[in-house]
């Protein structure tokens, strides 16, 4: 499918196949598609918006654009948390050592910021020392030892996340409700766990305004 045809699509308010969303992230992932490409098309998403099954479409081709982590050997429960986002948002840096501290295994998957807020990996990085770019090998070490980790998604993990939340941020499309909602929880289901917590945000400092939102 080319490129031209799938923007076009949605910049004239059509649904989009799954067929179709699944070409757009196979050729974010190989290159087919070019940046200004992307940016088009999810700047078409961010001003005519995706349907639940655009949303459920665009979700799972983003989960399985690369592998999911299986931590089935550790006996714990599996579980995350993840904030949509807001000024201050410090949650993770506390809850994940104390639930781990109950018990539960927490294979925290990070973001940087996104627009005006402050992302948890960048947090991290303030910390002297402190490495966020882990191994798989290296992110399954610490959870065994500790009970928790907390580190940027691998190459391997959701690639095609990593790819548009960059360009999200280069393009003012950050505020977007199916592709905040895609791009969390394509990491998230990607991280194998047997719960998560949604913390979200709304208010000033938050990319949802309202609780309707």
């Amino acid at each position: 499918m080319r490129p031209q045809e799938i923007i076009a699509k949605k910049r004239d308010g059509a649904e989009l196949s799954a067929d179709e969303i699944n070409s757009f992230i196979d050729g974010v992932c190989d290159g087919s598609w070019a940046d200004y490409q992307i940016s088009a098309l999810i700047m078409a998403m961010f001003i005519r918006g995706l349907n639940m099954s655009e949303q459920d479409a665009l979700t799972r081709a983003m989960l399985h654009s690369g592998e999911v982590l299986d931590f089935s050997d550790i006996d714990a429960p599996k579980a995350d948390k993840h904030s949509t986002g807001g000024v201050g948002d410090k949650t993770s840096l506390i809850i994940a050592p104390l639930v781990a501290a109950c018990g539960v295994a927490v294979p925290m998957i990070s973001g940087r910021g996104l627009g005006h807020t402050g992302g948890t990996l960048d947090k991290l990085e303030a910390i002297p020392g402190y490495n966020v770019k882990l191994s798989k090998a290296e992110f399954r070490a610490i959870i065994t030892k500790c009970g928790f980790a907390m580190a940027g998604q691998t190459a391997e993990m959701a690639p095609a996340d990593k790819k548009l939340y960059a360009l999200r941020d280069a393009t003012a499309t950050v505020p977007c409700i199916p592709l905040i909602v895609a791009s969390i929880m394509s990491k998230k289901l990607a991280e194998g766990l047997d719960a998560l917590v949604l913390d979200v945000k709304t208010g000033s400092g938050a990319f949802m305004q309202l609780i309707e939102d």
